[in-house]
């Protein structure tokens, strides 16, 4: 069987038949490892039977059969970029397990500003940001620390390679339920507007990131240095060769000497980089070796 040889379906479905043969399984997973770096092993045939029939319908297919089949067509561009976004985790919240929020605040940034005094200026990248709840999150940091008023310029750049999840985070609007999840009190109150059910960041924080498309895998060899990087829960996806590619060939080349990565509490650059170390006093962070 040619998998990539089907025509594309022009009949509306009402229903999508989910199941997958390995082969064709097996030509997905390859598919979102050199994409955007997302690792499936055998037994997760039952996230793509979850999530891939709605982009199916959407495209009036009417199995994952033909929806796989029409993956590598010249003209299906946009149905790849929608069975990436799918089978993304956009999980986040903000100041998400708070604790690398209080080093940013309490020890990284200190230390950072007395190194920066003279140029004033400081780079923050949140790496598959999501909806934009992380680096929201780092920009009230900044903000509370009062360094906008006293005159530093602190660039924030969030990045995603899903422009569905950047258009959500550019937007700034969350539910009650988000805004729940990590926010104390005195931030939304400080920081957001509510109309109606949502909450929306106010625009003197909103304009504060520079958001951009951008994948992991991608060359970063061209970014100028960042002090600190946040590309937390992210690499968890990732099968090996893909980490040591993000970590080696792409952070390690934009990390600042004295910078900062930050991972997710399940990640970790052990047996995996060779260019980045833990920190030996401040638990949680990475540096380059």
């Amino acid at each position: 069987m040619n998998i990539y040889t089907a025509s594309l379906a022009t009949t509306s479905v009402d229903k999508v038949d989910d199941a997958l043969s390995v082969q064709e399984f097996n030509v997905l997973r390859t598919f979102l490892a050199s994409h955007s770096g997302l690792y499936l092993s055998d037994d997760k045939t039952y996230l793509a039977q979850a999530r891939l029939p709605q982009v199916a319908k959407n495209h009036n297919f009417a199995s994952l059969h033909q929806l796989v089949n029409n993956m590598g067509s010249p003209t299906a561009g946009k149905l790849r970029e929608e069975i990436a976004e799918a089978m993304a985790t956009p999980e986040t919240f903000f100041f998400r397990d708070t604790k690398p929020f209080d080093i940013v605040k309490n020890d990284l940034l200190p230390k950072l500003m007395e190194a920066r005094a003279h140029s004033k200026t400081l780079r923050i990248w949140s790496a598959a940001c999501s909806s934009g709840q992380e680096s929201y999150s780092l920009a009230m940091i900044i903000n509370e620390l009062g360094l906008w008023q006293q005159g530093w310029k602190v660039e924030i750049w969030a990045t995603d390679f899903s422009k569905k999840i950047l258009d959500r985070a550019k937007a700034a609007e969350y539910t009650q339920f988000e805004v729940q999840r990590g926010l104390p009190i005195q931030l939304l109150v400080k920081y957001f507007e509510k109309e109606g059910a949502i909450y929306r960041i106010k625009p003197e924080l909103k304009s504060r990131i520079q958001f951009q498309e951008f994948n992991l895998l991608q060359s970063m060899s061209g970014l100028r240095p960042f002090d600190i990087i946040m590309c937390r829960n992210v690499l968890f996806y990732f099968d090996v060769s893909n980490k040591r590619k993000v970590l080696d060939q792409g952070i390690a080349t934009c990390l600042a000497k004295d910078g900062a990565l930050f991972l997710g509490t399940a990640e970790t650059v052990m047996s995996v980089s060779e260019k980045l170390i833990p920190d030996p006093v401040i638990r949680g962070i990475y540096r380059l070796k």
